[in-house]
């Protein structure tokens, strides 16, 4: 096979989750007696973390201390309400699946905050990813598209770089692939479009998640 393990992003490739982002998004908002943001607004601010969400959502007047309470307000509400409207995008469970079947390890790295990436792999996949990793740069791990992510999981898995891919929705992970020095595949069918991705640089991309088996395959 051309590649032996894939690393996904999370939010707009494994999984739909923009309409639980956005309703976290407007909870913590109004609890802070500010204006809610439409989806398509919150669309476009996720990608980097949960704190550059809040930042880009909150009023550009806010405090560090407001956008703080703020974001431990979104934070908690997210996770209690992960899996509202939550699912995984047509497609990718049969995906995952023909993946294992050719003998791939598959992990997930997502710059959403650690505990939410690990607790929706474990409720949407278990047994399915060899390793799951969110933001945590408190503990000194950067996030995308600084490639320290990846890399620590492929060292994890024992992956070799010219036998590792990326998929991923966003220019993050175009960037996080390039700078950990493998392979890119970008998906049309999450937050950003066709046109945004090639004009951030995607080389290839696949409109449906079954064509990533052919793409592993070689």
């Amino acid at each position: 096979m051309r590649y032996d393990t894939v690393i996904f992003d999370l939010d707009g490739t494994l999984l739909n989750t923009l309409d639980d982002l956005a309703a976290a998004t407007n909870y913590a908002l109004a609890q802070m007696g500010w204006p809610t943001r439409t989806t398509e607004e919150v669309r476009a601010f996720v990608g980097n973390g949960a704190q550059l969400l809040i930042r880009r959502a909150a009023p550009t007047q806010s405090t560090q201390q407001e956008l703080q309470q703020c974001l431990e307000l979104f934070k908690a509400r997210y996770q209690a309400h992960r899996m509202d409207a939550t699912a995984p995008y047509p497609g990718v469970m049969e995906m995952l699946e023909a993946l294992r079947k050719k003998g791939c390890k598959l992990a997930v790295c997502s710059n959403k905050f650690d505990a939410a990436v690990k607790s929706l792999a474990q409720d949407f996949f278990p047994g399915a990813l060899d390793a799951a990793a969110g933001e945590n740069e408190a503990a000194g791990v950067p996030k995308k598209p600084h490639p320290a992510m990846v890399l620590r999981i492929m060292e994890a898995l024992g992956a070799l770089p010219a036998q590792t891919v990326y998929v991923g929705d966003a220019d993050t992970d175009i960037d996080t692939a390039r700078n950990a020095g493998i392979s890119c595949v970008s998906v049309t069918w999450g937050f950003r479009d066709r046109a945004f991705l090639l004009a951030h640089g995607a080389q290839t991309l696949i409109n449906a998640p079954m064509e990533l088996a052919d793409i592993v395959e070689g």
